[in-house]
């Protein structure tokens, strides 16, 4: 059976969405602003924080990036000393393991 042709319609071109024209024509339905200071207000509400809306100077930015380096070097380090004991456990549990099988061969 031959597939019946269809015309593409939209005159925008087809970009894989089908003939549909209402793909092309979408609008968001709440303006970004409305979206920001939602943020805000909720995000002062539960965390005590406000973001500002305004552009940051070069000494701000830098502070708030050597704060997240500073937390995630904090987790870093936490990762592995929490491993690190875990390790060890498991290296003890499978020594005591290890002599009691010996012992009784």
């Amino acid at each position: 059976m031959k597939r019946t042709s269809r015309r593409i319609g939209n005159g925008f071109g087809y970009s894989g969405f089908g003939n549909n024209q209402s793909v092309f024509n979408q609008s968001s339905r709440r303006a970004f602003s409305s979206l920001k200071d939602k943020l805000n207000s909720e995000t002062h509400l539960h965390f005590e924080l406000d973001f500002l809306h305004k552009k940051l100077t070069k000494e701000e930015k830098e502070t708030i990036k050597n704060k997240i380096r500073k937390s995630e070097k904090r987790k870093s380090i936490r990762v592995y000393i929490l491993a690190s004991f875990l390790l060890i456990i498991f290296l003890v549990f499978l020594k005591i393991l290890v002599t009691n099988i010996m012992d009784k061969a």
